[in-house]
């Protein structure tokens, strides 16, 4: 069950906050601002700006040192999960709680930076917590010490899957019996020139920079290249009993895990589809749920060519062509661009909020769906819809061929 949750991205710091700009359609893509683009490709970003997010409004100096910006906003967003979920304060089995989060790069702003060090000043100079900020693990577990959490503890990597990974991992630690509690989620800022400029190298980003907020457009005939996001989601997972035994709010049920591998090619995905639609059908089996009950699809949905086309092939393939038809698609990365490996957990935070609300966003700047390319599913264009969600499922498809989708369920 999920009992708490939090998120930082270019929208903004805090899961409901967030959720209420997304369905009022707001786009957190600007000119990028922390650096010089004068010789980029592409010269736009979803940036954690400092309208947004302030480090020294939450952390010492000392803090600061020691924990790089992709651990800073993965905490933040764990912080206020844990707060949520009503945790704070409440004697609980450290042994059998945890805490499991993914990350597609982790801590390359300290990398970049201490390269500058080295490069200028000299080996002697390089700060003594070069190695622990950049170590992906470091924000698994930081959120361990914050909360004192003593069982299972550990980073998943695969790129855009891998707070995907990371929560399905955390959800089998409850459900075999070990965990009553996990907080999962995850964290990225890759934002930064380097990996800007390795991305336009591989023709991924878009380069619309003259209408930044029109740049995301999933499934549009006109997109050309997702928009680098960055930002954190967390999520507090309970067994049901735990959260009952203390009268927690519950705002969905984690239902199910799925996954595969394309085993194909290092950055294109499965050219038939076949392997992202086994990572939805694994998922459903895994929830229990029929293809029938899949009302809302969070789609990965990046705004790339092969991304959409294959995805609305995987959906078809996965939930057959007539539920296919029936079901909503969105992509919330419309709004806050790429997330990386963080983006399944800031959409998982929204996939929880639309089943606790009965409510869906629309994919933002979806003008012409790209009906050549066969992307002609529902992807709810224009405005958010109410209904009574019945179960949903939310979409990872990262390089390297990793697949995984998460399955939700209403709790009443």
């Amino acid at each position: 069950m999920i009992t708490g949750l939090g998120s930082l991205n270019s929208l903004g710091l805090g899961a409901t906050s967030t959720f209420d700009k997304i369905l009022a359609g707001e786009s957190g893509v600007r000119a990028i601002e922390r650096w010089d683009t004068t010789d980029y490709a592409t010269k736009i970003a979803a940036e954690v700006r400092g309208t947004v997010y302030v480090a020294e409004d939450h952390y010492s100096k000392r803090d600061l040192r020691r924990l790089d910006p992709f651990t800073q906003i993965g905490l933040i967003a764990a912080r206020e999960a844990w707060t949520d979920s009503g945790l704070g304060g409440i004697d609980f089995d450290r042994d059998r709680a945890g805490s499991i989060l993914g990350t597609g790069i982790g801590g390359i702003q300290t990398i970049l930076d201490q390269q500058v060090v080295l490069d200028n000043s000299g080996p002697r100079r390089v700060t003594p917590y070069f190695i622990p900020n950049t170590m992906a693990n470091a924000l698994a577990a930081s959120v361990a010490i914050e909360f004192g959490l003593q069982g299972a503890c550990y980073l998943t990597a695969s790129a855009c899957a891998s707070s995907g990974h990371a929560i399905g991992m955390a959800l089998r630690e409850i459900r075999d019996g070990r965990a009553d509690i996990m907080v999962t989620g995850g964290a990225e800022t890759t934002t930064n020139p380097l990996c800007v400029a390795g991305f336009n190298s591989l023709k991924a980003l878009s380069t619309r920079n003259d209408n930044p907020t029109a740049a995301s457009r999933p499934f549009d005939r006109d997109r050309d290249g997702f928009v680098m996001g960055e930002g954190a989601g967390a999520l507090v997972l309970e067994s049901l009993e735990h959260a009952q035994a203390r009268g927690a709010t519950i705002y969905a049920e984690l239902a199910g895990f799925g996954q595969s591998d394309d085993a194909g090619h290092i950055t294109a995905p499965d050219s038939t589809a076949v392997q992202p639609a086994k990572s939805m059908t694994n998922a459903m089996e895994d929830a229990g749920l029929s293809a029938s009950e899949v009302d809302y699809v969070n789609a990965h949905g990046t705004s790339t060519h092969l991304n959409d086309k294959i995805e609305t092939m995987a959906i078809k393939l996965a939930l057959g062509d007539e539920q296919a038809s029936k079901a909503w698609v969105s992509s919330t990365k419309s709004m806050v661009g790429h997330n990386v490996g963080a983006a399944s957990a800031v959409e998982a935070v929204v996939c929880a909020l639309s089943l606790h609300r009965g409510v869906v966003h629309h994919t933002l700047n979806l003008e012409n769906p790209d009906l050549e390319n066969g992307c002609d599913l529902d992807y709810v264009p224009g405005e958010p819809r109410e209904k009574t969600i019945r179960a949903v499922l939310s979409n990872s498809l990262g390089f390297g061929g990793h697949n995984v989708t998460l399955a939700f369920r209403h709790f009443v």
